[in-house]
Formats: C-alpha cells, structure tokens, sequence
C-alpha cells in the first residue's frame, strides 16, 4: 500500500496520463468552485443593494491590482519546490518552503502600505459616486489587511502542487464555496455589516484555509513550515514569483482595456461582453487543471534531469488540451444561448455575450496551448517569455489592433472578438515554438 502511494508522489516514474488525470482533475474542479464563490459574492452583495454590488465590483478590481503582486506565490514556489524533489533532495525542499513563507510575509506586507496609500485614488478612479466609493473602502480596507491569508493560501497550494497533491487545495475550495454560503448572511443580515461582512466572511475562509494547507503541508514534509529569510533562496524564488505576477497584472490591465474600446459601444455590450467571458473562465477550468499537473510534473523531472520525459509530458499535455477542446468548443458554439438567458433577459446584452463565446470558441485551443506552453516553462525555471506573451497578447497587441480597427478604420463592435481570436491564435504558435525550442536545447545540452 505504502509502495502505491509513493509511486503515486513520484512524478518521474508512471504513466504520464494517469499523473495528468490524477493531479489535474482535483484542480479544475476546485477552480469551479472558486469561480462560483466569487459569482456567490456578487449575488449577496445584490441583494444588500445596486450600490453595494457596484461597490463590491469597483473594490475587487482594485484589490485583484495589488494582490497580483502576489499571485506568482504559487507558482513560483512549485517551480523551485518540485526541481528538488526530482531530485529527492528533501532538505532543499523543506528550505525552499520556509524561505517562500518568509517572502509570503514581506509581499503582503508591501500590498498592505501599497493598498494603504492609492487605494482610495484607484477607487476614486472608478467611480466619481461618494456612496458606491464608500462601500467599496469599506470591503477593501478589511480584505487589505488581510491580504496574506490569501498570499499564504497560494504558497502552500504551490508547495502541495509541486508535491503532486491538489486534492488539498480542491478541499479548501469547495469548503470555502460552501462555507460563504453560511457566513455571507450571517455578517450581512445578522450582525449588520453590509458589504464589510462579505469581506469579513471571506477572511475568515482564507485564514481557515491556509491553516490547513499549513496542516496538510506539514503531514507532506513531516516538518512545520516556518518563515525564513536567506538572500540566496529569496533571490531565485523572487526570479520565478516577479514574473509570473506581472503576467496576471497584465491579464487585470489587459481586462481594462478591452472594456475601455467596448464601452465606447454603450453599457449593454459591456455587459454582454463581462458575462460572456465568465462563462468561458468557467469552460476553461480543465485547463487551469492541466496547467497544474504540468508544473507538478514537468518540475519534478526537470529535477530528475529527466529531459526526454519532460519533452513527453508537454506533448501529451498538447494532446490533452486538443482533447479536452474538442469537447468544449462545440458548447461554446451550441449551448452559448442557453447559457447567456440564464444571466440576463436583455436582447442586446445576450446578443454580444452569444456572439463572443462563438467567435471566442475559435481561440480555445490557443487558449489551451498557452496555458501548456507557460506551465512548461515556468516548469524549466523559464518565467520570462510568459511574461513577455502576457505584455504582448493582453497590452500591446490588443491596444494597436483595436484602435487601428476601430478609430481609424471604423469597423464596429464584433471586430474586437476577431482580433482577440487572431491574437491568442499567434500567441500561442509562437509560445508553442518556443517551448520546443527550450526543451530541445535542454535535450542537446544532455546529450553531449
């Protein structure tokens, strides 16, 4: 029994299809569930006011800004923790858990100050209404403060990840769905907070899950992780953490603008446009399950030096994806109506969402591809062309090709969604080249 269940930790022996299913299924399945509780939030915050959900809406913008400074915890930390245990180098692994604690601490407390000091002027960006900005301070001033639950939640998922175990981290998901469920009306209609319940509830859930996934990690490890500062560790967890943040930055300020050209169409477009893509981040959870057991993977190979098998993982990890395509685009294009009536019963809004989700269907598999090219790379230590990608897919590309369709050549609306397809349609070649690429050089570079 013991033999099995080793088996099952290394990464480095077995089937390549089995570790896939086994670690990535749990992972999209807690996505679904982390992806409703935010759709959970919104709905409580409805039933306080219009006011409060706008000023819930403002808030999570500004707070999802700074706690990008963040989101590469995880990562990161399964980046350099997975190598060493290819390499069964458990102490290492034991250190680079403690120093990633320790770097935990310092960039929540940077959020904090950062958070502390703008803010107010961001939300006072987003809304010129007293009232809404008010509420909005009133959450985020609350989940600020509390901002390394969250960091800590995401660097014991990673450590876990790297571990092959996402079953923990699915846990903490579906309980914490459940759990704002009981909580949310609690805070809200019980003891009278308002919106600053909905960020009361949601801080307990994230202290709640970090210490178990501290628990968890420390039954994986068999030591309690404890933050630790070594400049060495730091620098190089900091080379692999930075860039994947900055990644999900540009993803937030790509979102802006995106939103910015199409306002310029009216409010119900808007809305088509912000429902439609939240249905497709839900269709695209399988491949936030794949991104997971590519990193766990590919890392602990890379470790091993196990080159060849590297090189294997991110073919079938391709395959999968196209697999996994395959049967999400067809609803994409089918089920798009039936799913946008469920949200509004407005023509023109259910227009634009049916009309996105139809012509996004096209990007899916580049959508797919990316997500297996990034995790590869963040995988091989490799955490800059993701984020050169990012730049490019979510900033660049999309600000020179929508003003040029728009302002300059007067196409109208639907022009946007044909060049978002084309851009993560050549986004993804070429990070699909380059990946290959690197793994070739890997492969060169052992045999000599």
């Amino acid at each position: 029994m013991q033999a099995a269940i080793d088996e099952q930790r290394d990464l480095t022996q077995g089937s390549v299809y089995k570790h896939m299913i086994r670690i990535g299924i749990p992972a999209a399945l807690g996505m679904v569930f982390n992806t409703l509780y935010n759709l959970t939030d919104n709905w409580f915050a409805g039933q306080i006011s219009d006011v409060a959900l706008s000023g819930l809406s403002i808030a999570s913008i500004v707070f999802a800004l700074f706690l990008a400074l963040g989101m590469g915890l995880q990562s990161g930390t399964s980046a350099m923790v997975a190598a060493d245990l290819g390499r069964k180098r458990t102490q290492q692994v034991i250190e680079w858990i403690d120093c990633s604690h320790g770097i935990t601490w310092f960039i929540s407390a940077v959020i904090l100050v950062l958070g502390l000091l703008f803010a107010d002027d961001l939300l006072g960006f987003l809304s010129e209404d007293q009232q809404i900005i008010a509420v909005a301070w009133d959450y985020t001033s609350i989940i600020l403060f509390g901002n390394v639950f969250f960091n800590l939640t995401s660097a014991f998922a990673g450590a876990l990840i790297a571990h092959g175990n996402t079953t923990s981290y699915r846990n903490v998901l579906v309980v914490g769905f459940f759990a704002n469920w009981l909580l949310n009306p609690l805070f809200i209609f019980v003891f009278d907070f308002g919106v600053a319940g909905l960020a009361w509830s949601t801080l307990l859930i994230k202290m709640g899950s970090s210490l178990y996934l501290w628990r968890v990690l420390l039954k994986e490890v068999g030591v309690l992780s404890k933050p630790a500062f070594d400049w060495s560790h730091w620098q190089q967890l900091l080379t692999q953490i930075m860039p994947a943040s900055m990644n999900m930055l540009t993803i937030i300020i790509g979102g802006f603008i995106t939103i910015y050209f199409i306002s310029q169409f009216g409010d119900n477009p808007v809305a088509g446009y912000s429902v439609g893509i939240r249905l497709e981040q839900l269709l695209l959870m399988p491949a936030l399950g794949l991104n997971a057991s590519v990193m766990a993977l590919v890392g602990q190979n890379f470790g091993a030096n196990q080159y060849a098998r590297v090189k294997e993982i991110y073919a079938k990890s391709l395959k999968l994806a196209l697999a996994i395509s395959v049967l999400f685009v067809p609803a994409m294009i089918f089920l798009s109506p039936l799913m946008m009536t469920q949200f509004t019963d407005t023509q023109e809004i259910v227009d634009v969402g049916v009309y996105y989700l139809r012509a996004d269907a096209f990007a899916f598999v580049g959508y797919m591809l990316l997500f297996c090219s990034n995790a590869t790379l963040q995988a091989i230590k490799q955490p800059l062309f993701p984020l050169v990608i990012g730049v490019l897919r979510q900033m660049l590309l999309p600000i020179v090709a929508f003003y040029v369709l728009i302002e300059v050549m007067g196409f109208g609306l639907y022009a946007i969604f044909w060049a978002i397809v084309s851009i993560v349609l050549s986004s993804s070649v070429l990070a699909l080249l380059y990946t290959r690429r690197r793994l070739n050089l890997l492969t060169d570079k052992a045999e000599k």
